[in-house]
């Protein structure tokens, strides 16, 4: 790392952390970063700076076994409801009340938009992958918040692009190109993402839903790509066509997001029926 490079990151730290917090924004104003609270900005902060090559493919490794524990998928949205998100600028309710959203908002529509149940059950667990937090991440830096390529040239599209200055590979020739150690055009599949929830998920669920919920489960914090389009050049044919899928997914997922909790008790049965319909009992995290 080029010396001094960490101060200078920091210099507008307390200008961050003095910016007035709204608790719920509206609408039109979801992902307003320039407007967030001090522990989103804070994690933002860590996770560009640790998050490295190095680092994501030790994670893949460790996390790959799927031998942190032996459950089922209700039981996971009920133990993940314990989590508070920080990196969430936008919604004060549990996770289970966001999933449920999520997945309500895509039911509502399901016949309008031609939606399979696999993508309703999608909503209900899109956010799961975030248990990391509970099987031996390192916080939650590496579990929830944006997603992003490692390996190469970090965007400036990404969410506080300024932070990245303190990560090591921003200073390393071999990485900090467009395209790095990827080639024009390789396919997301052969792209190495940052390590957090929708990786881990992805890996989780990838012996029971079809490959259209694994891709979205796996891209849905990619808000680089499916918003901004600052990696259109790794992509292929296949990615243009999935990345429509994410975005769709994107519009229920962010802005299904309310103040008015869903009904957890009525809304169990029907979604425990749609779980046994792709998932056993229980299967290995």
């Amino acid at each position: 790392m080029l010396a001094g490079s960490f101060s200078q990151v920091c210099d507008d730290w307390e200008h961050f952390l003095q910016r007035k917090y709204k608790p719920v924004n509206p609408v039109e104003s979801f992902r307003t970063y320039d407007i967030a609270k001090p522990s989103v900005v804070k994690l933002y902060k860590e996770q560009h700076q640790k998050q490295t090559l190095d680092f994501v493919i030790r994670s893949r490794q460790k996390f790959s076994q799927l031998d942190k524990a032996h459950m089922g998928i209700w039981e996971a949205l009920e133990m993940l409801n314990e989590l508070k998100d920080e990196s969430d600028n936008d919604t004060e309710l549990s996770q289970i009340e966001h999933c449920l959203q999520t997945a309500e908002a895509l039911k509502r529509n399901a016949k309008k938009e031609r939606f399979d149940d696999w993508m309703i059950l999608t909503g209900l667990i899109h956010d799961l992958g975030k248990l990391l937090y509970y099987f031996g991440a390192e916080g939650q830096w590496d579990v929830v918040g944006d997603t992003f390529p490692v390996g190469c040239r970090f965007s400036e599209k990404i969410v506080y692009p300024e932070f990245f200055k303190s990560n090591p590979d921003y200073y390393n020739p071999a990485y900090n190109s467009l395209y790095g150690i990827y080639k024009a055009n390789c396919g997301l599949d052969n792209v190495l993402m940052s390590f957090g929830h929708d990786e881990y998920m992805y890996m989780v669920a990838e012996k029971y839903l079809p490959q259209e919920a694994l891709y979205i489960i796996r891209y849905h914090s990619f808000y680089g790509q499916h918003r901004e389009n600052a990696y259109t050049h790794l992509m292929n044919e296949r990615d243009h066509e999935m990345m429509k899928l994410v975005k769709t997914f994107n519009s229920y997922d962010l802005y299904s997001k309310s103040d008015a909790p869903p009904d957890i008790t009525k809304l169990k049965p029907y979604y425990q029926t749609l779980i046994r319909k792709y998932f056993p009992d229980k299967i290995n995290w």
